[in-house]
């Protein structure tokens, strides 16, 4: 089974059932599925099988009908953010090699661009074979924060083995109403696109979470009992509204929170103010998706953890040189289940190869599992500090310089130091004048001297992917 097939069965099943909520257009099971057969029946006449679309993701019902119509009609998507600069966009263009490129980009530069539109969904219809579960359904392009962004491939069995686990973990069903306020050119919001219509459940869809007024307004309109979010949303969310999220503590299900790190006080916040929503928090990256979950209120012991392993999904921890370690030894998060991506667009699969240890993926992060289970996320690998043969988490150092009087938010780095190897430096953004010297001596108190950064330096704001995720990385440059 893909999910098109369940959108199909959906069809079938409760063709009257509302699927789609965009302002005040609601598109229901069947018609979804007379637009996206519309859709898949123009592509059959306008491309082969396994020709790459670039899809434009922006929130918009067109581009559902355009994103399930290319994968009905064999085609494998690309869905990219609709600001993409050129740079970036060539690099996809020269790996993916598509047939089209459709929906609204601002800098598509000399690249001819398809409205949605120009596809047109009242393309006469045919009996259209559902993907089968091998074949290749996405590519998506990672940040490519330590080089040239890679091709991930997902197959249309990766996709329904990542909506089922997640589905099984977040207890979300078809009568839910799910908003989505996140972009859909990454795995997280693009997930819960085929999360909900996989369940058929109904899902609105909201431009951002830049108006609060929207958002409530929303929230109260369609009667939603869930939505997803990265911690960004939710600190903006209580900067904005205060409590006000609290008023909708009987109707909120459950809420999925993942993509980057989220201080205790604001888990803890978001605990209170919804004590019986199922609030989860996932550890994931492109090529495998939600591999692990935290709910916070069944695991209020272990809320600095990423969690357990989600269903159907195996985690280990391995040494450099491949050795799987012992409980609460630091080494690096490997995963191992169907969600995990069939290889990388365009490379020898060698170099695909290169990113496991036997079955179990590599993910780059280093952390360890606790006696009871828990998955703690130290760092990104390639961000561990060295200092004298010292590993130090720049997590760690974050979360301690995140809590001074002025400091609104921090990124560690290591530099090169002509006796230790490496030291800490830290960039931070600051909101009113900050004597660092202070600040070396409130942190010698809270950690080990060799944590402490060394130097500082005032940034007016710390590079993040679009998702919310810190590019230390580019820090260094």
């Amino acid at each position: 089974m893909t999910i098109e097939g369940l959108i199909q069965n959906h069809s079938l099943s409760c063709p009257q059932k509302t699927a789609l909520v965009s302002g005040n257009t609601e598109i229901t099971y069947g018609d979804l599925w007379k637009e996206i057969s519309g859709k898949a029946s123009w592509f059959l006449s306008h491309a082969e099988r396994g020709d790459r679309v670039i899809l434009s993701a922006s929130k918009s019902l067109e581009f559902v009908y355009t994103y399930f119509g290319a994968h009905l009609a064999g085609m494998i998507c690309v869905p990219i953010d609709p600001e993409t600069n050129q740079t970036r966009l060539s690099r996809i263009i020269d790996v993916s090699k598509p047939a089209f490129i459709t929906g609204e980009l601002r800098n598509h530069g000399q690249a001819e661009v398809l409205p949605f539109e120009s596809i047109a969904s009242d393309y006469p219809s045919a009996v259209l074979p559902l993907p089968k579960e091998e074949d290749v359904a996405d590519l998506l392009f990672t940040t490519g924060t330590t080089g040239l962004p890679k091709g991930v491939t997902l197959t249309f069995k990766n996709q329904m083995a990542a909506a089922v686990n997640i589905n099984t973990f977040i207890e979300n069903t078809a009568e839910d109403i799910e908003l989505l306020a996140l972009p859909i050119s990454h795995s997280f919001g693009l997930g819960r696109l085929r999360c909900v219509l996989a369940k058929g459940g109904t899902l609105v869809m909201l431009g951002s979470f830049a108006s609060m007024k929207k958002f409530f307004g929303e929230m109260e309109r369609c009667r939603v009992t869930g939505f997803g979010m990265v911690p960004a949303s939710w600190s903006y969310i209580l900067k904005m509204s205060g409590d006000k999220i609290g008023q909708f503590a009987s109707r909120l299900r459950y809420i999925e929170i993942g993509s980057a790190f989220m201080s205790l006080e604001n888990k803890q916040k978001l605990m209170q103010l919804l004590p019986n929503t199922r609030i989860c928090m996932h550890y994931g990256l492109t090529e495998a998706s939600r591999s692990a979950f935290i709910s916070f209120h069944d695991d209020m012991e272990h809320l600095m953890s990423v969690g357990k392993p989600s269903p159907n999904t195996d985690i280990a921890i391995f040494s450099e040189d491949g050795r799987r370690v012992s409980p609460g030894e630091d080494g690096e998060i490997c995963v191992k289940g169907d969600h995990v991506c069939s290889g990388y667009w365009g490379q020898p699969p060698r170099v695909f190869a290169g990113d496991f240890f036997g079955d179990y993926f590599r993910t780059g992060d280093w952390g360890h599992i606790d006696s009871d289970g828990f998955i703690y996320m130290v760092s990104r690998k390639k961000e561990i500090i060295n200092v004298g043969g010292k590993k130090v988490s720049p997590i760690e150092v974050e979360e301690v310089l995140d809590t001074i009087d002025g400091i609104e938010e921090s990124a560690c780095i290591g530099i090169h130091d002509d006796v230790l190897g490496e030291k800490v430096k830290a960039f931070c953004v600051c909101s009113k004048d900050v004597d660092f010297e202070q600040v070396k001596k409130v942190m010698m108190k809270n950690l080990e001297n060799y944590k402490v950064p060394e130097c500082f330096e005032i940034v007016d704001s710390i590079p993040k992917t679009a998702s919310g995720k810190i590019q230390r990385l580019l820090l260094k440059n």
